[in-house]
């Protein structure tokens, strides 16, 4: 149902700068542009028009103008774009002057993508996956959020929507008609099975690595005994001085965490305590600890100290560090030789952890659901396998409603105003 008042924002990044893009969606757009401009353009094509205050006739700017009739627009309403030359002046004037009809509000916070909801331009995990595209910075997360706002889960999901009405009519024959011996008993089979076999997409589904891997970095940490030349790799690894290099033994004593994107791929990488048993330092002791709990969390696990070690982890990977100097320690060939003084296989180490990271990483060709995404086919796996553990009809038609009604949420069909407001809070002001 289309919106009573009137929305506009700057859509466009903060001024100063060449240009500056105010977006105005509602019934009252054209009415809008009408006054400023004197004129409505042509739909769809570009014009330029004088903006004129509406109270004073003051000229206010020379705008390009696009005019998008609805419902077949970004908002699904009438929406107006001004792209206005984009000094601060300029867009504060163009603001005050808009803002003076009647009807016409600034937009809050995502409240465009959620008029797009609202009008049935978008789903909910198109809107998740415009927002990720928004905030991506690595080419790793642009892709995985093209694709999650290009439609691919959610086309999944309507196939799985359908699998489950298919279910649901057989199961409602089952219930109204088998008395009667009209429906054909192989039913029960193509139902248990069918719900089998979903239940087992949905559980690959859930297996695949979560999104937030992608969004906020692999957790990389580097770990070892004191001295065994982690903060000196962590900085020749992240190209800058972020940690404190001395020879005094127990330098660090907090984590260190550093940011930042390799070969496309988020990481954060991880600078530890020494670890050793004899310290009588409170301080020390208590970066020890830390540094025990980051090696447990970490994906990706690499090892400064004695070959053979470390603590046990699926992805850790034997660095024999300071390799330009005698003290080094003696590693087989299957470890990765650096020196973060020289340079020397730093490149290659950087690789080496790259590779490894895309490995975690849901594939580029395919989007990543988040956490949200996660609760909803738990529980839509939850009820599928209630219903291969049932026979009575009424449970198992009463379980697949409850595995639609998971699915309507994913999408939005069914919603709360609260997840509204978290998922499209999200945005920025003018999107």
């Amino acid at each position: 149902m289309p919106s009573a008042d009137t929305i506009f924002a700057l859509s466009s990044g903060a001024p100063p700068a060449a240009i500056a893009i105010m977006r105005i969606s509602g019934p009252s757009a054209f009415d809008i542009l009408q006054d400023l401009a004197g004129r409505t353009p042509s739909p769809r094509r570009a014009s330029v028009c004088t903006l004129r205050s509406p109270v004073t006739q003051e000229m206010l700017d020379q705008a390009l103008v696009l005019v998008f009739p609805g419902p077949d627009t970004a908002t699904g309403e009438d929406l107006v774009e001004l792209h206005l030359h984009g000094g601060r002046a300029v867009v504060r004037a163009v603001e005050n002057a808009i803002a003076s009809f009647p009807g016409a509000r600034r937009a809050e916070a995502g409240e465009f993508t959620r008029r797009a909801f609202t009008n049935g331009r978008m789903d909910l995990n198109e809107a998740e996956g415009l927002a990720d595209l928004l905030a991506a910075e690595t080419e790793w997360q642009r892709r995985a959020a093209t694709k999650m706002f290009g439609g691919a889960f959610s086309a999944a999901i309507e196939a799985y929507r359908q699998d489950v009405l298919r279910l649901s009519a057989l199961t409602e024959a089952e219930l109204d008609f088998s008395d009667e011996g009209d429906v054909e008993s192989q039913n029960n089979i193509l139902i248990t099975d069918g719900c089998a076999e979903l239940q087992q997409k949905i559980v690959q589904l859930l297996a695949s690595p979560p999104a937030e891997k992608l969004k906020d970095g692999l957790r990389i940490v580097l770990a070892g005994p004191p001295n065994s030349g982690k903060s000196t790799l962590l900085n020749a690894l992240v190209g800058r001085e972020a940690a404190i290099v001395s020879d005094i033994a127990g330098t660090t004593r907090d984590m260190i965490e550093v940011p930042v994107s390799v070969e496309g791929v988020a990481l954060l990488f991880t600078d530890t305590a020494g670890l050793r048993d004899d310290s009588a330092d409170v301080i020390e002791r208590i970066g020890i600890d830390r540094s025990h709990a980051a090696m447990q969390q970490a994906d990706i696990l690499l090892w400064l100290g004695p070959e053979g070690e470390g603590p046990i982890h699926p992805n850790l990977i034997e660095i024999s560090a300071k390799n330009d100097l005698k003290e080094s320690l003696s590693k087989s060939a299957d470890a990765i030789f650096v020196s973060a003084q020289t340079g020397a296989g730093v490149s290659e180490l950087l690789h080496i952890v790259a590779a490894r990271a895309k490995t975690l990483l849901p594939p580029p060709d395919q989007f990543a659901i988040n956490a949200r995404q996660r609760v909803f086919l738990d529980d839509a796996a939850t009820a599928l396998v209630a219903c291969g553990e049932s026979e009575d009809w009424l449970i198992i038609a009463e379980n697949l409603r409850q595995v639609r009604l998971a699915l309507d949420a994913l999408t939005g069909r069914a919603h709360t105003e609260d997840l509204l407001d978290t998922v499209f809070g999200k945005f920025c002001v003018g999107k």
